[in-house]
Formats: C-alpha cells, sequence, structure tokens
C-alpha cells in the first residue's frame, strides 16, 4: 500500500520543519512507533544506531511517538525522552495516534519501511529485527539503484542545542556509610559521587561517553546506568567491590570499588537476553536492561529488576553466579507465587525487612514480595492509570520508576509521570500525595530527617522534609489512547505473521522453529485456547460477558541463513498486550504482524 502522510502535532530535530514523504521520494524510509516509556523501544533506539550509520546516504529514520502514558504526549515530555536517549533522528510527535492509526499499527515498537517509491514494503513489530531491515534495505539499494531512482546524499537531522550541568538525566542514589552521595548520572553514562551536601563533586566513575570499558574510575565506561545498590561490608570484602551498578543500556552489572576506584563488570556479556540460559556463572550470562538493583538479606543476594523482559534475577556477588528469581517474561500484572507472576518492566526497588517493594512502571503499580509471593497494593493492568489518592483500591499512578521505604513504615513513591512523590501506608491503604510539580522524579533516598529526590528530567537532586504533610488528590483515571481491537465473543482466530528476512529461512533443525503464548487479563477472558504451543495460528474462545480486556501473546520464531556454510542464526521475539473490547457482529480474527510483507 501507498504510505500514508505523516501528521502531529510537531518535529523534534529538524529545526523546527515539517517533513512530509512526498519530499522522501527517491530515499528509504524507516517508520519507527515508539513511546518514550517503553523498554522495547529503548532497545530498538540501540539497534537502529549502526542501521542509521551504515546506509546514512541512503536512509532517512523518522521516530514516530505515539504515546501510551498522558506525560509522554507533552512536547516537554518527548523532547526530554530525545536527549535523554541521544536519538539523533527526527522524531514526530503523534499525541493522538493519528498516524499510528493510519499505519494500523498494534505495539510498541512497530518498524515500517518505505521504499523509495513510496510504498510499504515491510513491517515488523517488537525489538531484534535489525539484521533483517538490513537486508531489506540492502535489496532496496540494488533494486532502486538499477532503476536510476535511489536518491544519495542529504540529512534531515538537525541537532538540538546541547545543556551542560554537573547531572543529565540521573535515575537512582544510594548513601554510604561516610554519608557521601552517589548517583547514577544516566544521559552523562558516570556515576557520580557528590560529598554530604549532595552538591560539591568529590569524583565521577566514568569517562562520560557510553561504553562498556573496565578500569580505573577516569578510564571506564558505562551506558545509561540506573540502579545503585551498596554491599553489606562483610560481602564487599569477599567480593572485592562495595558498590553494584545496573548499566542499563550496556545489559551489564558493574562493581565499583570504592577505595581504589577500579570499575569492573559482574554480570553480563554485553548481549542481550533473547532466549536461553537463565543462570550460571553471572559472566556467561546474557541479560536485558537491568533497571534497578538492591541487596536483599533474606535470600543473601543482590536483587535485579530486569525491566527488558520483565522478570526479577538474584546475583550472588561472591560466588559470581546469577539467576531468575521472579517473573515468566509474560509482561503484566498477575500476583502468586515467584515463578508464575507477571512484572511489567520493574524499574524501582526498596527492602523493608522481609518485604522487597517494586515499582512496576508499565502496569503503573506498587507491588511487594514476601515469603515467596508476589502481591500488589496499588495497580491494576497495562493500560489504566491516573492522579488519584484514597483507598488503594481506587488510587491510581502513572509510570512509577521509583520506591524508598520511610521511617515511620510507610512507603514513599516516585510517581515519575504524575511529576509527584506520594505515599503508601500499609496499614491504612491509603494513598496520598507529598507534594507534585517535578520534572520526572525517577530515584528515592532517605537521609535521616529528608528525602532525597532524584529529579531526573530537572537534572538536579531535590531535598524533601520527611515531615511533609501528604495530601489528598481527587484527580481522574486515564486509559490509553490506543484504540482496542473490536472482536465478537465466542471463537476468534488469532494468527501471527513471521516472514523470515531475505536470505534466511525458519530454523526446525531441532524442532518447532516457533512458539506461541497467549494468555488474558483477567484470565476469565480467555475461554479456551490459552497457553504455550508451536503454530502460529490458533483457535481461541473469548468469554461471554466481558466487554473489555487484555490479551497477552508472546512469539517467537528462529531462522537462519539459507545458503551459508555456518549459518548464523537468530530468535526474533515480539511480547503485545492487546486491548480488546468485545462487542456482537465485530470480527472472528486478530492478525498481528510480528514480521513480513504489508501486503
Amino acid at each position: 500500500m501507498r504510505a500514508p502522510e505523516l501528521s502531529g502535532d510537531g518535529w523534534l530535530n529538524t529545526g523546527g520543519k515539517q517533513i512530509r514523504l512526498a519530499e522522501l521520494r527517491g530515499k528509504i524510509v524507516l517508520l519507527d512507533f515508539w513511546t518514550s516509556g517503553c523498554i522495547n523501544c529503548l532497545h530498538v533506539l540501540d539497534e537502529l544506531r549502526q542501521l542509521e550509520e551504515e546506509f546514512a546516504d541512503v536512509l532517512v529514520t523518522i521516530g514516530v511517538h505515539s504515546p501510551k502514558f498522558l506525560h509522554e504526549g507533552e512536547m516537554a515530555a518527548i523532547r526530554a525522552a530525545v536527549r535523554r536517549y541521544e536519538v539523533h533522528h527526527p522524531v514526530l510527535n503523534d499525541p493522538e495516534l493519528e498516524t499510528w492509526s493510519q499505519y494500523a499499527v498494534k505495539a510498541w515498537p512497530t518498524l515500517v519501511i518505505v521504499d523509495p517509491a513510496g510504498y510499504v514494503v515491510h513491517v515488523a513489530a517488537g525489538e531484534g529485527h535489525a539484521e533483517a531491515l538490513r537486508r531489506v534495505i540492502t535489496g532496496l539499494v540494488a533494486e532502486y539503484e538499477a532503476k536510476g531512482t535511489l536518491r544519495r546524499g542529504g540529512s534531515l537531522y538537525v541537532p538540538a542545542e546541547e545543556q551542560q550541568g554537573p547531572l543529565a538525566f540521573p535515575s537512582k542514589a544510594v548513601a554510604t556509610a561516610e554519608g557521601r552521595i552517589l548517583v547514577a548520572d544516566t544521559a552523562h553514562h558516570s556515576i557520580v559521587e557528590f560529598a554530604s551536601d549532595a552538591e560539591t563533586v568529590v569524583r565521577r566513575f566514568g569517562g562520560g561517553e557510553r561504553g562498556a570499558v573496565d578500569g580505573a574510575f577516569d578510564v571506564a565506561r558505562f551506558s545509561e546506568p540506573s540502579g545503585l545498590t551498596l554491599l553489606p561490608a562483610e560481602v564487599a570484602e569477599r567480593a572485592g567491590y562495595h558498590l553494584v551498578v545496573a548499566d542499563t543500556a550496556g545489559h551489564l552489572l558493574r562493581g565499583i570499588n570504592l577505595s581504589s576506584g577500579e570499575v569492573s563488570t559482574v554480570a553480563g556479556t554485553g548481549d542481550q537476553w533473547r532466549d536461553g540460559e537463565t543462570g550460571g556463572p553471572a559472566r556467561e550470562i546474557d541479560l536485558t536492561s537491568p533497571w534497578d538493583v538492591a541487596w536483599w538479606a533474606p535470600v543473601g543476594g543482590v536483587v535485579v529488576a530486569m525491566a527488558g523482559n520483565h522478570t526479577l534475577d538474584l546475583f550472588d556477588p561472591v560466588k559470581g553466579t546469577i539467576a531468575r528469581y521472579a517473573g515468566t517474561t509474560v509482561e503484566g500484572l498477575r500476583d502468586g507465587p515467584l515463578p508464575e507472576a507477571f512484572f511489567a518492566q520493574t524499574s524501582g526497588l526498596a527492602v523493608q525487612g522481609n518485604r522487597l517493594w517494586l515499582a512496576d512502571a508499565e502496569t503503573s503499580a506498587l507491588r511487594w514480595i514476601e515469603n515467596g509471593e508476589v502481591h500488589t497494593a496499588v495497580g491494576y493492568d497495562l493500560f489504566t492509570f491516573g492522579h488519584r489518592d484514597g483507598d488503594a483500591e481506587d488510587a491510581l499512578l502513572q509510570h512509577p520508576l521509583g520506591v524508598a521505604a520511610l521511617p515511620d513504615g510507610t512507603l514513599a513513591i516516585a510517581d515519575t509521570y504524575n511529576g509527584a512523590i506520594r505515599r503508601y501506608n500499609p496499614e491504612s491503604r491509603e494513598v496520598s500525595t507529598i507534594t507534585g510539580g517535578l520534572a520526572e522524579p525517577s530515584g528515592l533516598l532517605v537521609l535521616d530527617d529528608e528525602l532525597l529526590v532524584v529529579e531526573s528530567a530537572a537534572h538536579r537532586l531535590h531535598v524533601l522534609p520527611l515531615s511533609s504533610e501528604a495530601g489528598r488528590h481527587l484527580g481522574d483515571a486515564h486509559a490509553v489512547r490506543r484504540p482496542p481491537s473490536l472482536l465478537a465473543p465466542g471463537g476468534v482466530q488469532l494468527s501471527v505473521v513471521f516472514t523470515p528476512p531475505p536470505g534466511e529461512k525458519l530454523d526446525d533443525r531441532f524442532g518447532p522453529s516457533t512458539r506461541l503464548e497467549i494468555s488474558a487479563s483477567p484470565p476469565e477472558l480467555l475461554v479456551d485456547g490459552g497457553g504455550v504451543g508451536t503454530e502460529l495460528t490458533r483457535e481461541i474462545t473469548l468469554a461471554e460477558g466481558y466487554s473489555e480486556g487484555v490479551l497477552q501473546v508472546v512469539v517467537q520464531a528462529a531462522s537462519c541463513d539459507s545458503d551459508a556454510a555456518h549459518p548464523a542464526c537468530r530468535v526474533t521475539r515480539q511480547d503485545w498486550g492487546v486491548p480488546i473490547r468485545l462487542t456482537d457482529g465485530a470480527p472472528a480474527s486478530l492478525q498481528l504482524i510480528m514480521a513480513g510483507s504489508a501486503e
């Protein structure tokens, strides 16, 4: 089909210029439908960097920012995200999902290739498509160069003016026994050590450039570090380092010896986990976007919020091992035993005795783990959020990234996309608002009678007195603007399209090459057809009596080079949370495209 025109509410990285597809005839256009709070979208930004460099003279990448959360649709928030994640291509703000709907997108992220003649030729949902995109683009270059209609050279990217300061989008903070403050300076790819005044810089771990380099504090490199935790003294002595860093975009855990200033890699290979081993020697196991870390005495190790695949890991710094601790990799909200629970981009951890508290960002939820069980204090599902205080049954958050246990037994929540600090009382189950008007608070640290807030989008540390009175915010509930898929109750055929890229075939050497897992929220919505299978088409049955819900669909496909003597093989994976609305007379089929032609 001919590519629909791009429409939205303003452009970034173009110097204010509006871009029209008609102006790009002769170029290959790659549209990246993303939203800034989606971890899979952030993975894709990293995957695209190499393609953008490799095909710089023929490829135009355009980010279409189609928000999930209300806050993400604000131009200031998008501008901050573009700077935070070093996005170096034009970005369209699509707050009402106009362009999203025109392209019939159903998932974040989705990638669309438009050929030099202006036609959509390839669609891919999810992450891990870099090699497939490379092959499609290479084919288009050859085809249109032969026709003489390929246009080379020129760039639409106009960089924004950089703002200088000691911090750039900081994420989390911890305090040493001596009272010094360590802060993850995320966009500067470093860890900053402040004096106890939280203003005087003592030293910086990391040279300020993205990378994965071990060594002395001034030559080491990190990639968007986020979570920090200090090891108990006796554990630190045996491990050889004091601080564990969640090096998020590097898919690593790093250790810092605060005495020598030495930085080392303690877990991860640097490759992002797609499938395979989830436990063993820590340096041999792939990780995926570790976002926060916390030493938790009851389990004798460091719990890792593995935001990239919606699980929790347990890292033993003395033995040097890591293993899956909780979660299934399905994104959602489901309580129960650790191996069966669903999480959704857990981004904040806090220890309160035998309880481990979790800020589950994508379900806008506050949750906890105790005695091997997962519980939810505040939150509903992937698509309900807001800013509303009161009883926890009715209270709402919006994409929280941090949580801290306060001395009085209550919890402080960095309610990031509401720009607020909230309080949850486990005894009364009441939620209140301590303060608002902050710029994406992401981390919290209790210091004596004060609460230090890492105010990420303001690039600063903000101090609140713990005596601050919490008030009642009677706000509204919000829903994701993403339109639901209309389906008829009863029998529905669900199918997933996966076409291997040029030069590849499905890898069935060791059995079926595909895997399809289907569940629902609420679980009762799915009467039949749930569970795991190998076929990409399945008959499911949706319950009568439900008006709406979410289908959770996880797909994997393995493919290999078709003609090589020693073929390279790849696993492509996509996790959909598809909001559906049941209506008599609606279609009895749902097709999801993971990769393939849009024809």
